[in-house]
C-alpha cells in the first residue's frame, strides 16, 4: 500500500476534538474546513513551554531519497503518546517545488503520517502563497521606487539583492531580466526567482515572536546601496507594514492530527541547506505550551539542520533541548561505505562498517552541545537482523543508546522501544545544551568553527567577493549575527561526492549574503540551486485527481 491507500483508511477526527485534546477551546481556532485549523497565537505560554521536554530529531548525512526524519518524528511522537506522556509532533510544511519534482510529499510514510495529507501537500491553509506574496510586494516596492521620479530613495539597480519567489521548480526562472518594454514599464535589470521556501521572509516568519517581532525583521531585509553608497533596507520603502499585514493569518500555526488522531503542529517550510531549516519558533513554544513532550525535527543531516537549529533558532528563542534522536539508516551508512545507489538493499556487512564513521561523527557533533544522543535505526523491510546487530554492537561499544523503530509498517507500536529510550534519558539526565559558538564572535571565528568543529574541516579558504563581503558586514555593523552556512546536504565537506567521514579538506566560502532580517549571515559553499529544476520525469507526472475530487499519485 501506498501513503496514500493508507492516509485512506483512517477516519479523521473533526479538528474542533483535536482542538480539545490539545487545550483550546474550539470557539477559538481558526478552522479551514473540517479537518484543519489554525491556532491564535495567545495560546503560547511561555512559561509552561519551558517545563516541556523538546526533542530534536536530526539524522546521518542522508541518501538522495532521505532517511524519513518526518516519519520518525511523527513515529515517535505516537510512541510517546502510547506511553501516556502527552506529546505533540511539530514540523515543516512542505514545498511544492519538491512535492511535483523529485521528492513527494513531506507529511511521513506508512502509519506514521500527519493527516489530511493531500491538503498539508498541495495548498494547506495558504501561508506558503501569503510569503511569495509578501515578498513580491517588497520586489513591485523596489522596482517601483527605482523608477520613480518623485519618491525614489536613489537605489542604483546593480547592487539590488532581492529577487522574486515562486513555490515551483522552474529551473528557466533563475536568472531573467525585468523591466523591459519602454520607460512605462520600468528600468530594465537583471534579476531571477528563487523557490518560496528560499525566500528570507519565509526565514523571517519562522523566527518571528509576534507580530511586533515580525514588522521589526521586515523592516531590517537588506535591499542594496544607493548611488552614494548609503544602505537601503526595506523600512527605508515603508514597506514592512504591507508585507505584515499580508501575513497576519500565516504568522498563526497549523494544527492537524497524525493517524491516530493526536495533535500536530505544522507551520514554516525553510530548506536547511540555505537557511535554518527547522519549523517556526511560534509552532515550538505552541506545541511546549500544551504537551509534555515536543518532538520536532531539523532538515537533512545533523551538520546542516541540527546545527542551525541550535545555534540560530534555540539561540534565538531560549529554547533549551533534552535530547536528539538520530535517525540512521542501514541503506545510508553502506551508501557512505562506498556501495552504489543500486544496491543498497543488498546485505553487506562489509560495507555497512565502512559506512559507520559518518554516524561516528553525527554522534560528535551532538556531544558538542552537551545533549544526550539516541541512535534510532529507521527499519527498512531490506534490513538484516546482522546489519542491525553491526549498528547495535558499534553503539554499545561507544556506551550510546539505540532502538530499531519500525516506524512505517507500525506507526507508534514500532516506536515504543524508542519513546522509552527517550523518556529514560529525560528523566535519568540533567541536560546542560550549550550553543556551539558566541554570536558575538568575529564573522570568520564563527564560520571557522562550525567548518572544523561539526564539519570536520582542516581549513577555511574565502574567496575575493567573500572577502569583500566581510568588509560590507563590517561597514553595516551586522559582524553580531549568527551565520547559517549554506552547504550540499550530501556530504559533511562542501564537495557533495565526498561520502563517508572525510578529512583534511578545504571549505571553500564563495560569498556571503546578508539577511538580516531574518537576523543571519549566509556563507556560501559550493553549488547551492535556490531554484530547483524539474527531473526528467517529475512526481506530478503520477499526480491525478477524479471526478469526485479523490486525488492519486501523491507520496
Amino acid at each position: 500500500m501506498t501513503d496514500l491507500d493508507i492516509a485512506k483508511t483512517v477516519t479523521l477526527k473533526p479538528i474542533t476534538q483535536i482542538s480539545e485534546m490539545f487545550g483550546i477551546n474550539p470557539d477559538d481556532i481558526e478552522m479551514y474546513g473540517k479537518y484543519k485549523a489554525k491556532i491564535p497565537l495567545q495560546y503560547i505560554n511561555k512559561e509552561k513551554a519551558q517545563k516541556s521536554n523538546l526533542i530534536l530529531v536530526s539524522a546521518i548525512s542522508p541518501t538522495p531519497a532521505g532517511e524519513g526524519k518526518t516519519t520518525m518524528s511523527i513515529g515517535l511522537s505516537e510512541g510517546l503518546n502510547r506511553l501516556n506522556k502527552k506529546t505533540t509532533v511539530v514540523l515543516r510544511e512542505p514545498s511544492l517545488g519538491p512535492v511535483f519534482g523529485i521528492k513527494g510529499g513531506a507529511t511521513g510514510g506508512g502509519y506514521s503520517q500527519v493527516l489530511p495529507m493531500e491538503d498539508i501537500n498541495l495548498h494547506f491553509t495558504g501561508d506558503f502563497s501569503a510569503i511569495e506574496k509578501a515578498h513580491n510586494l517588497l520586489a513591485a516596492i523596489i522596482d517601483n521606487n527605482i523608477q520613480s521620479k518623485t519618491n525614489s530613495l536613489q537605489l542604483d539597480p546593480r547592487t539590488i539583492s532581492w529577487k522574486r519567489v515562486v513555490d515551483l521548480n522552474d529551473r528557466a526562472l533563475r536568472r531573467v531580466i525585468v523591466g523591459l518594454g519602454g520607460t512605462t514599464s520600468g528600468i530594465p535589470r537583471e534579476t531571477g526567482f528563487d523557490i518560496t521556501a528560499a525566500s528570507e521572509i519565509m526565514a523571517i516568519l519562522c523566527l518571528a515572536q509576534n507580530i511586533t517581532d515580525l514588522k521589526t525583521r521586515l523592516g531590517k531585509i537588506f535591499i542594496g546601496y544607493t548611488f552614494n553608497k548609503q544602505p537601503i533596507y526595506a523600512k527605508d520603502l515603508k514597506a514592512e507594514g504591507a508585507m505584515a499585514a499580508l501575513l497576519k493569518d500565516a504568522i498563526k500555526p497549523n494544527l492537524v492530527q497524525t493517524i491516530k488522531g493526536n495533535p500536530a503542529i505544522i507551520h514554516g517550510g525553510p530548506f536547511a541547506n540555505i537557511a535554518q531549516g527547522t519549523n517556526s519558533v511560534i509552532a515550538t513554544l505552541m506545541g511546549m505550551s500544551h504537551s509534555e513532550y515536543t518532538v520536532t525535527e531539523a532538515g537533512f543531516g545533523f551538520d546542516l539542520g541540527a546545527e542551525k537549529f541550535f545555534d540560530i533558532k534555540c539561540q534565538s528563542a531560549g529554547l533549551k533541548p533534552k535530547a536528539v534522536v538520530l535517525t540512521t539508516t542501514i541503506r545510508a551508512l553502506k551508501y557512505h561505505g562506498g556501495a552504489d545507489l543500486k544496491s543498497l538493499t543488498e546485505e553487506n556487512i562489509e560495507v555497512l562498517k565502512n559506512g559507520l564513521p559518518n554516524l561516528e561523527k553525527h554522534l560528535e557533533n551532538i556531544a558538542k552541545f552537551n545533549v544526550i544522543p539516541i541512535i534510532a535505526i529507521n527499519k527498512f523491510s531490506s534490513d538484516t537482523q546482522a546489519e542491525i546487530d553491526v549498528i547495535k554492537t558499534f553503539a554499545a561499544a561507544k556506551q550510546i543508546k539505540i532502538a530499531v523503530a519500525d516506524i512505517w509498517a507500525k506507526g507508534g507500536e514500532g516506536a515504543l522501544d524508542l519513546a522509552q529510550q527517550v523518556i529514560d534519558v529525560v528523566e535519568s539526565h540533567h541536560s546542560d545544551f550549550k550553543p556551539l559558538y558566541s554570536w558575538k564572535s568575529p564573522v570568520k571565528t564563527k564560520i571557522e568553527t562550525i567548518a572544523k568543529e561539526i564539519y570536520g574541516a582542516e581549513h577555511v579558504d574565502y574567496t575575493a567577493k567573500a572577502k569583500s563581503h566581510l568588509q560590507k558586514i563590517s561597514d553595516l555593523k551586522l559582524d553580531h549575527l549568527p551565520v547559517c552556512i549554506a552547504k550540499t546536504q550530501k556530504s559533511l565537506s562542501d564537495n557533495p561526492k565526498l561520502l563517508g567521514r572525510p578529512k583534511d579538506f578545504i571549505i571553500t566560502v564563495r560569498e556571503i549574503e546578508i539577511a538580516a532580517g531574518a537576523g543571519f549571515l549566509i556563507p556560501i559553499t559550493g553549488d547551492i540551486m535556490r531554484m530547483p529544476g524539474l527531473p526528467a520525469h517529475p512526481a506530478s507526472e503520477h499526480i491525478d485527481i477524479n471526478d469526485n475530487g479523490e486525488i492519486s499519485g501523491l507520496f
